[in-house]
């Protein structure tokens, strides 16, 4: 092994213990892991490589927002290792882009080993999501991106109408939520949030691998939600296209999907599923 060649690296931050390993096929690639579960891949050397699904399923939502090319206000609510601020600041430069994290050590851990490049219009903070997104100005986000999990669950204070009302008001005329999430058959956790996105938004729609759709995996499904009509069709195109081939589910077939499910309150509400053994950790 040449002593050039990156190793590891193993911290304990603040909701777990980090782990950075790199990518054997790729120089300056790095897997960021938290307690086992993969959080963030991030390539140094090409921002625009984006190795989860999930993560491709947003950047798609992110580059059919606005003119293509013209800069974007993207809040993200949960960091990581930054995959899609850098992604937006490649694709769309001159963007400005604001990241909560409420985990400080692991901020820290990012902007030691993973800095980002000068100039590059991304403000990194710590702090709660919730707190964070109802101190938002009004109307000042094109796209909210919530890829929030404590360990591997969305807290509960993250799924209610209340803070989907707060997302609603800080997005500008014709700004998209989108939220990564994760749930397996039956759905009572993804059909209860897309109950609650829709008593705020007008549109709304769900992409996810159609295994995970059929109830056959747990698996990551995003949904996006908007005042203004969702290009529902070029999304499909694109995830089609994927690696792993998604569906995008809208109108009619979100109608059935949520038909029973009640909204969320901030009064019942509770965290996302816990993974079955073994469904996101690589040890």
């Amino acid at each position: 092994m040449s002593v050039d060649e990156p190793i590891p690296v193993i911290r304990d931050v603040d909701h777990g213990t980090a782990k950075l390993m790199p990518d054997v096929d790729r120089p300056r690639a790095w897997l960021l892991t938290v307690d086992g579960s993969p959080q963030s891949y991030v390539d140094l050397d090409d921002p625009t490589h984006l190795e989860f699904e999930y993560a491709r399923r947003l950047a798609h939502v992110l580059e059919l927002t606005g003119a293509p090319g013209t800069p974007l206000d993207v809040l993200h609510l949960g960091g990581g290792a930054l995959t899609l601020p850098r992604f937006v600041a490649a694709v769309r430069p001159g963007s400005r882009q604001e990241v909560v994290e409420a985990d400080g050590k692991l901020l820290e851990l990012v902007a030691e080993r993973l800095p980002l490049p000068a100039g590059s219009g991304i403000a990194v903070r710590r702090a709660d999501a919730r707190t964070a997104l109802e101190a938002a100005p009004e109307a000042s986000a094109d796209v909210i991106v919530a890829d929030v999990f404590g360990g591997a669950r969305v807290p509960a204070h993250l799924t209610s109408v209340e803070y989907a009302r707060a997302a609603a008001r800080a997005l500008g005329p014709g700004g998209r939520y989108t939220a990564n999430l994760a749930d397996s058959a039956p759905f009572t956790f993804l059909r209860s949030q897309m109950a609650t996105l829709r008593t705020v938004f007008a549109h709304l729609c769900l992409i996810a691998e159609p295994a995970v759709l059929r109830g056959r995996r747990f698996g990551n499904a995003v949904l996006v939600a908007s005042d203004d009509e969702l290009p529902v069709d070029e999304l499909a195109r694109r995830t089609a296209a994927d690696a792993f081939p998604a569906r995008v589910e809208h109108g009619a077939a979100v109608e059935r999907f949520v038909q029973g499910a009640a909204p969320v309150r901030d009064v019942d509400a509770v965290p996302s599923p816990e993974p079955p053994g073994g469904a996101f950790s690589i040890g």
